[in-house]
């Protein structure tokens, strides 16, 4: 590798260890867990849990820059002893750069998610759009595809809410993505996708496009006060027609949560969320309620990004509804994110949950 790639790799690896401040997040961690020595710490569990997930943020920070900072160390040392000794160390400097190259660039996205909700668990659901049973196909693909991301990065994947389409797929899906950032990656996924394919159940062999709509919104916690008032609450109960086993499927333990009020700018609103896959009602009725609350929180969210979009004089391009990536699978094999311009031709690894590349160009985008 060229001294001057190396020299940009540790260059880049400065300017990110000035970005993150680790000495002011090493004092954060530090005051944080000053907090675990009041004797009556865990009486309040749902703080104490609130304050250990900030903990386990702040240390997350902390030992993925000690990794990187390491690394680069080594190298610097390793040039120093070439250059003063004369020692050929050139192998073990390349050894060095490539395990640093994909920590550094792991660490530089992360550090792209610095809005509020970024390090949230996010909640995805999907619905397909028109076409019937081949946009519900389309939709459960999406489901798929989903759950394959969060397992392949190590988050915890909750399937809430799935209805089964009449021939194949869903008539819509909620998923639970927990873990580290999770709503700081998959907001970008929010919007409309389309699929170009040869339908499976077109005797024809004709080619058909099909659209099915993802929204991403983060789920909130008791850091976040949401009030809804018992009269603007409505809530149904149904039989389950999901995979939550017999007992969903004989009693009505399936609930649907409907809210009617308005939002702070005075716009009348209409939100649903329902929830089957919990074995009992109190459970999927606690489950929705989250999923609810986080929706309303969502809406909050977008009236003070427009607000402060009108106060910048910006027109930033709302994603919400608008068809974001295409994926195509006959004549051609191509996934285009409409957005960055992302293309990928290996659609197969796309569907297995490979997306990173299209989450680093829209979070590298945003922040530019």
């Amino acid at each position: 590798m060229e001294k001057e790639q190396i020299h940009s790799l540790l260059q880049r690896t400065r300017t990110l260890g000035t970005f993150l401040d680790p000495e002011n997040r090493a004092k954060r961690k530090e005051e944080l867990e000053q907090r675990r020595l009041d004797p009556a710490y865990w009486d309040d569990s749902d703080a104490a849990q609130i304050t250990e997930k900030e903990i386990a943020v702040e240390k997350g920070w902390l030992d993925a820059w000690d990794d990187v900072r390491t690394i680069a160390e080594n190298i610097e040392t390793l040039q120093l002893m070439a250059s003063e000794e004369g020692a050929d160390l050139a192998d073990e400097i390349e050894a060095e750069v490539h395990t640093l190259e994909p920590l550094l660039d792991e660490l530089e996205l992360k550090s792209l998610l610095s809005a509020p909700d970024d390090h949230r668990d996010a909640i995805v659901t999907i619905n397909p759009g028109a076409g019937g049973t081949e946009s519900q196909d389309w939709a459960a693909m999406l489901v798929r595809m989903y759950t394959r991301w969060g397992e392949r990065n190590g988050y915890t994947v909750q399937l809430l809410e799935y209805q089964d389409g009449e021939v194949a797929g869903i008539k819509s899906a909620s998923l639970a993505i927990r873990g580290e950032f999770a709503y700081g990656y998959l907001k970008s996924e929010s919007g409309v996708h389309r699929l170009v394919r040869i339908s499976p159940f077109d005797s024809s062999g004709r080619r058909h496009t099909s659209f099915s709509s993802v929204f991403v919104y983060p789920e909130i916690d008791d850091t976040i006060e949401i009030d809804i008032r018992p009269d603007q609450l409505e809530m149904q109960t149904f039989r389950s027609g999901g995979k939550g086993g017999q007992n969903v499927n004989k009693v009505e333990t399936g609930v649907r949560l409907i809210w009617s009020g308005s939002l702070s700018d005075g716009r009348a609103e209409r939100v649903v969320a329902e929830c089957t896959e919990e074995r009992s009602q109190l459970q999927n009725r606690e489950r929705a309620l989250t999923m609810l609350k986080s929706r309303i929180y969502q809406l909050e969210l977008e009236i003070q990004e427009a607000a402060k979009n009108a106060v910048e004089g910006s027109k930033k391009k709302i994603e919400w509804g608008s068809q974001i990536r295409s994926y195509v699978f006959q004549p051609y094999t191509m996934v285009n994110d409409h957005r960055t311009e992302t293309k990928l031709t290996d659609v197969q690894s796309v569907m297995d949950g490979e997306l990173d590349e299209f989450i680093k160009a829209f979070l590298m985008q945003e922040a530019t």
